[in-house]
């Protein structure tokens, strides 16, 4: 099964009147150069004195006035603003007060960081470029669309063989009638509107409408157990609960009573089962607000700030319990034009961007784009069948030919087994024919990328691969319009990278996390690398902390896409936020000369082994599977051990009703296994060493891998094939298909425990050190 997850010419509007009542602004660090500082200590009573370099877009010449107006009052709330000035010695004071005291008397009280859902949080704006951009609201970006594109269509989807849409007008106006219908309701200001269920334009309305009430929108993965649903809902006080059907229906009437903030729950997708108190239809739940006045609303959104809190996400849950991020309203607005900028999405009244909305929309990822960065240049989301994951994903490609994709690294992988699972079925002639295509094209986009252009000359053979096979590809996967492919949520193989490339479909990596509002760092056809996940997105900055001798350290945001913390964990926050506001992303990275930034580990991931020896396990993960195709997943254990060992799964099928792996193996796997001289059809004939070609053939794949280690505590010294491929319902896997090693650790502690039996090292796979 494939479950998630990873568009703005500059739309700015007069601020309203009380919009910035208050001062909210800080100035951010200067772009740092290299080589990279260290991050502060936590007491760190200065920060460093950084050397500027503004990496942002310009403003069209071409601006509405509107946009001037706008502009001016960004520039005249500044001059109101004492933003401090840059100083010439390394002895800037920074504000180190208790984020969760503040005091809301004026712009220097106000903390960088929060737990609190009421409070307020300064903006890192910056002095020029998109970073200074004025401060927006939910509203202010909605109604400037509005606008601007107010008869060009923001939603469709299909009911049977009928296409229905939503315009901008009607959009935002059935947004304001949700608002009204949860105020009817006693949504209280700064309290919860949980949405369980399929991306539809009622989640879109029922999330947007909670915001515009003053609440938050919170989405909760449709995945989630009544337990996990009960966490989130209670902490983050939820007085509504959006949900799909019966189904989710059922699950919140386990802990219905466990709620004590629950007024209400709405079902938007079929025929309520039962009438129950304070249970209402999607169509019920409008009505409440059709004949509502306006001025309640209106007094809300008025009152409303940019640096105040309007969504929630919340993280996974890898480790712990998740953690409701806190995102504000700047958060979402700004991050939206930034990456549109970036990205150099086209304003709809030149032509329309158009997405396939189907990712998770509880993940931020998935919110960015099909929501937030739309709006910006009004571009139309069209929603997917609930079961776009269990195959009709491409038919509804097919039909949308949207102009811009994101996939999660799984989706890109199962569409690379479904052409390769066609290929080998073609005849001796076609298969040729496609070899030669895919190594012209690997090879002619080799040389644009290195020489950083998306044109240029282009050789004969290209063109001619190009009409033979490459938009015969693209009209067969629906994105022969699609000029923007993107993977991003967890690392994509290389592997994956060049079949795609070869292709003619560049896939271009981005990276962030809910902390940073989801992008930080996104490749574009200019300037991409493969397997790097691009550079920042214009205001951004990225500092990398305590670098080792190879330049690998840790990763550290600055921006306005910065969270304000997490809902009621200030611990948690600070553990995530340094003194001076950078957020740590615990993950471990380097750059490349031209400024391109890789991922090469994280740190809670770390293996240490028992000699000491510190080791990335992604890298070598990622070395295996690329070895060895027939594997699925790989997950490397050593921590506190003598050697490294390792858990591998073979490519299965995957039942399209439950999302579960099954015993049978992928096409892909079988014509694998033919080739090594094996029969095998299942993957019970292989695990455990059943079958003795294929663990051969993975023995050898190891052996390989382990010949480029850098030493012998990197080299992998046992294996052993699982009975059954890592899954989200059995728990090895997040939502957002993230390895969940901790708990794979607890779930094969015997098959683990029998790799270290005995108490010698073994040395069968050992290699003399270079």
């Amino acid at each position: 099964m494939l479950l998630l997850l990873l568009s703005v010419a500059p739309v700015v509007t007069a601020l309203e009147p009380n919009s910035m009542s208050e001062p909210v602004v800080i100035e951010r660090p200067q772009e740092v150069g290299f080589p990279e500082p260290s991050c502060p200590a936590r007491d760190s009573e200065a920060s460093p004195d950084y050397e500027h370099t503004d990496t942002a877009n310009d403003s069209s010449e071409e601006e509405s006035t509107g946009e001037r107006d706008a502009e001016a009052t960004a520039v005249d709330a500044l001059e109101i603003i004492a933003v401090p000035a840059q100083q010439s010695t390394n002895t800037e004071q920074v504000n180190t007060q208790s984020p969760d005291s503040s005091t809301k008397t004026g712009a220097a009280e106000f903390p960088l960081w929060t737990s609190q859902r009421d409070a307020e949080v300064k903006l890192r704006m910056g002095e020029s470029g998109v970073a200074a951009e004025a401060p927006l609201t939910i509203n202010q970006m909605f109604t400037s669309a509005v606008e601007r594109f107010g008869d060009y269509t923001a939603l469709s989807w299909k009911e049977g063989e009928q296409t229905k849409s939503l315009s901008y007008t009607d959009y935002y106006k059935a947004c304001r009638t949700a608002a009204k219908s949860y105020l009817k309701l006693g949504l209280q200001r700064h309290h919860g509107v949980c949405i369980l269920g399929f991306n539809s334009s009622e989640w879109f309305i029922a999330d947007i409408g909670a915001i515009l009430a003053g609440g938050f929108g919170v989405g909760i993965y449709t995945t989630n157990s009544p337990e996990a649903c009960q966490y989130v809902a209670e902490n983050c006080k939820a007085n509504v609960i959006v949900l799909e059907n019966e189904k989710q229906l059922q699950k919140i009437l386990q802990i219905e009573d466990q709620l004590p903030h629950l007024k209400a729950i709405v079902q938007y997708k079929g025929a309520l089962r039962e009438k129950r108190p304070n249970l209402y239809t999607w169509a019920e739940f409008m009505e409440l607000g059709r004949d509502e006045p306006d001025a309640p609303l209106d007094a809300i959104l008025s009152s409303q700030k940019p640096n105040q809190c309007c969504s929630l996400i919340y993280t996974s849950g890898t480790t712990g319990q998740p953690k409701g991020v806190m995102l504000s309203h700047d958060n979402l607005t700004w991050t939206a034009l930034s990456t549109a900028k970036h990205v150099r999405l086209t304003d709809a009244t030149v032509a329309q961007e158009v997405v396939v909305s189907y990712l998770p929309l509880s993940h931020i990822a998935a919110q960015m784009v099909d929501m937030w960065v739309l709006m910006r240049v009004g571009g139309a989301t069209h929603f997917a069948q609930p079961d776009a994951l269990k195959g009709s994903l491409v038919d509804t490609l097919k039909e949308v030919r949207p102009t811009a994709f994101m996939g999660v690294p799984r989706v890109w992988e199962k569409m690379q087994e479904k052409m390769k699972s066609v290929g080998a079925k073609s005849s001796t002639l076609r298969r040729k024919v496609a070899a030669w295509a895919k190594d012209v094209g690997l090879q002619t986009n080799l040389t644009r990328m290195n020489q950083n252009t998306a044109t240029g000359q282009t050789p004969f053979q290209y063109q001619l691969a190009k009409k033979l096979v490459f938009k015969k590809v693209r009209k067969a996967l629906g994105l022969d319009r699609c000029t923007k492919c993107y993977t991003g949520a967890a690392p994509t193989t290389k592997d994956t990278l060049e079949f795609f490339l070869s292709l003619d479909i560049p896939l271009y990596e981005l990276y962030g996390m809910s902390e940073c509002t989801g992008p930080h760092t996104i490749s574009r056809p200019d300037a991409f690398r493969l397997t790097s996940c691009g550079k920042e997105i214009p205001g951004c900055t990225t500092k990398l902390n305590n670098p080792d001798e190879e330049g690998n350290g840790e990763i550290c945001f600055w921006g306005r896409h910065i969270f304000m913390g997490y809902l009621n964990a200030p611990d948690k926050t600070e553990e995530a936020l340094d003194a001076e506001g950078w957020l740590h992303s615990g993950d471990l990275g380097k750059r490349d000369e031209h400024g391109f930034l890789y991922i090469t580990g994280r740190i809670k991931e770390l293996i240490i082994t028992a000699g000491g020896e510190n080791i990335p396990p992604v890298p070598i993960e990622d070395a295996v599977k690329d070895a060895v195709p027939l594997l699925s997943n790989a997950m490397l254990i050593g921590d506190k051990r003598k050697f490294l060992s390792m858990l591998v799964t073979i490519k299965c099928q995957i039942n399209p009703e439950t999302g579960n792996p099954e015993d049978e193996l992928t096409p892909e796997a079988l014509e694998i296994c033919k080739k090594l001289g094996s029969t095998a059809k299942t993957v019970s004939e292989i695990a455990g060493g059943r079958d003795r070609a294929v663990h051969a053939a993975i023995q050898e794949g190891i052996n390989q891998v382990n010949k480029k280690a850098t030493s012998n505590a990197q080299c992998i010294q046992k294996f052993v094939v699982l009975d059954r491929d890592f899954s989200i319902n059995g728990g090895e896997l997040g939502p957002t298909m993230k390895l969940k090693r901790p708990v794979v650790l607890k779930m094969y502690k015997d098959q683990i425990d029998n790799f270290y039996k005995d108490v010698e090292t073994p040395a069968d796979n050992q290699r003399a050190p270079k």
